[in-house]
Order: structure tokens, then sequence, then C-alpha cells
């Protein structure tokens, strides 16, 4: 047998071989950036320019975009549509106890309002006459519950009657006085 190999390796021996640089993309690129800041005047690894801070105030700004609480939104549609009168009549229907006191609230209701004039009806004559006494007292507690000028007027008036005239031969009379109290 022989000493030499039976197939030659197509590869030059290493001696021969003449090294090529290698060369990496992102090392070209790294490269060419900071030869490019170079020619603009600036520093490759130098910490960046600072930037000043603001001195127009600090910290959170609301703004018209934030999202708005209910009551602000409602607040400002009622002032848009002038519904603020509309409001405090209707929380004198609806809050009569809270505005006149347990006593009154009890023994009156109050009926309608229109152009400034609220109109109560007592429960009995009796009631009737007490709170025609009391009319000053209660337009004053009106104009501090709900502004003055809203309520200009308030009528006190008596029990509603029922109608005695029943069937076709009813005869024309005074008719049953007040049996109310």
């Amino acid at each position: 047998m022989s000493t030499e190999p039976t197939h030659r390796d197509p590869r030059p021996p290493a001696e021969e071989t003449v090294a090529e640089p290698e060369f990496d993309a992102a090392d070209l690129t790294l490269a060419r950036l900071r030869d490019m800041a170079r020619a603009r005047g600036l520093r490759p690894g130098a910490p960046g320019r600072r930037r000043k801070k603001r001195t127009t105030g600090g910290g959170y700004r609301r703004s018209s975009r934030d999202p708005q609480t209910l009551g602000s939104e409602l607040g400002r549609l009622v002032g848009e549509r002038g519904w603020e009168d509309d409001l405090k009549i209707g929380r004198v229907m609806g809050d009569w106890f809270g505005i006149v006191g347990a006593d009154v609230a009890a023994h009156s209701q109050p009926i309608s309002f229109e152009d400034g004039r609220l109109v109560v009806r007592a429960e009995s004559s009796t009631w009737a006459t007490q709170l025609t006494m009391l009319t000053a007292t209660l337009q004053s507690r009106l104009d501090d519950e709900l502004g003055y000028g809203v309520v200009t007027e308030v009528r006190i008036v008596g029990p509603a009657a029922p109608s005695w005239k029943h069937g076709r031969r009813s005869l024309p009379g005074r008719g049953p006085r007040d049996t109310y109290g």
C-alpha cells in the first residue's frame, strides 16, 4: 500500500491560504454612523444635551377632553337649556316635606305652579285658615330654599268637596257645607 492519500483535498494547505479581512455589516453601519455624528459636531459616546425643564406649571392639568363626572355634565346641560327654575319647582313638588316641615306637609300638598304662583291645597278648612296665616313664613322659607323670586305668590285653597248631586232628580240649593274639619 501506498502512503499517499487516494483522494486529494481541494483546499490548499493552511499556509498557502491568504487571510481575507472579515467584515460585519453591523460594525460597518456603526462606524458609518459614528463618522456622520462627528461630521455634525457630536461626540459619540458622550452624554446627550440636557433639555430644559418646563417652568409653566407642573403636574396634572385637567383637559376638556378628559372624562367628566355625571353631576358636572348634568349641571352644564341644565344651564345650557335654562332648566334651573323648572328643577326648583320640581323640587317643591317632590320635597314638600323637607321644605315646609313635617307638621305642615302632613296636612297640605302643593297642587300647581304657574307664572310664579304656587297653589297649595290644605286637607281641611281649619288647616287652610292656619296656612293662610302662615303664608309669609311659607314664602320666606321657599325663598331661602329655592332662591328669591322663583315663587312670587303662595295661594292656599281648602279641600275639594265631592259633588253631592247624584241621579237625574237633583234639586237646586246650597248643598252641604264644609263638613271636613
